[in-house]
């Protein structure tokens, strides 16, 4: 009774100590101590509680299944990014992983190699290609490729009212661990900031632009995940990317082409495009413990 300062603390930590779980203790009671500590060294008035639970409750009025407002407050605090390097600890032959983003969809529709996934999705057409590999260089075949982007309005499908997917689709590797698709090139966009995360980063002073980007998420049997962004190299936004993902080992040329010039499928297409090549690099579940435990 009459609890107040640490002993309000210790008490609140105490009241998680009979959970079967003590991954769950250890977390709430860092929980509980940080949250207690932050409040005390801002000397948090009730005021400023009542704006943050008024934020809070309308970052989750603002998440629906097309937009996740919550991820969205993770990445453009560092947070993801943080979860992203605590979690992903591979020998520095993988490549490197960054932030999941809000705009992941289940259920992409399956491509063929080379097909064209940007289906009537505006923007300048860009054949995206390369192999997916071990830490040895070997290629690793029947990989599952998703990948999801913007189009040069900077939107996502899912951002807009359509009935169909664009810029979005998951493939499969060949024996030598190829992938390839036509899509568009992608931009430099903003982030959704029409909410309370908008809100947060006007009153920061802070920018929501990301730089261009292609998404990827690889899987294969044997292999951890690896989810990562491949950057256009010389984008404005590169070193001020809203959410913290960029990595310089992720930024690939994007090359622009004359209309009616080969491309590396054989097509010649009628007006002026991009190619970018990227090889994708996945460490084995074995690597990726080992990389953990150092």
């Amino acid at each position: 009774m009459d609890l107040q300062g640490d002993d309000l603390t210790e008490a609140v930590v105490a009241s998680f100590g009979d959970s079967p779980s003590e991954r769950y203790q250890t977390v709430m009671s860092a929980l509980v101590r940080h949250l207690h500590a932050f409040a005390r060294e801002v000397e948090l008035t009730e005021d400023e509680y009542f704006t943050a639970i008024d934020f809070l409750t309308r970052t989750g009025q603002a998440s629906n299944e097309k937009r996740q407002e919550f991820v969205l407050l993770a990445d453009v605090l560092g947070l993801s990014m943080l979860t992203v390097g605590l979690g992903n600890r591979k020998p520095p032959e993988a490549t490197q992983s960054t932030v999941f983003g809000p705009f992941f969809v289940e259920g992409s529709p399956a491509a063929q190699l080379g097909d064209d996934i940007a289906n009537g999705a505006p923007g300048q057409p860009c054949f995206v290609s390369g192999r997916v590999l071990n830490t040895k260089g070997e290629p690793v075949a029947h990989a599952r490729v998703e990948t999801w982007q913007a189009d040069e309005d900077g939107y996502y499908d899912v951002q807009k009212d359509l009935d169909h997917p664009q810029n979005r689709a998951h493939l499969i590797t060949d024996a030598e661990g190829n992938y390839s698709f036509w899509s568009v090139r992608p931009v430099a966009y903003p982030i959704p900031h029409d909410g309370p995360v908008g809100e947060l980063l006007q009153a920061g002073g802070r920018g929501w632009m990301r730089p261009a980007h292609i998404h990827f998420m690889v899987t294969a049997p044997g292999y951890g995940r690896l989810i990562t962004h491949v950057f256009a190299a010389g984008d404005e936004y590169l070193d001020k990317d809203a959410v913290f993902g960029v990595k310089e080992s992720l930024i690939a040329e994007f090359t622009e082409h004359a209309a009616g010039t080969e491309a590396p499928d054989g097509s010649t297409p009628d007006r002026p495009y991009y190619t970018v090549n990227y090889d994708l690099v996945l460490a084995t579940v074995e690597e990726t413990r080992a990389s953990g435990d150092r």
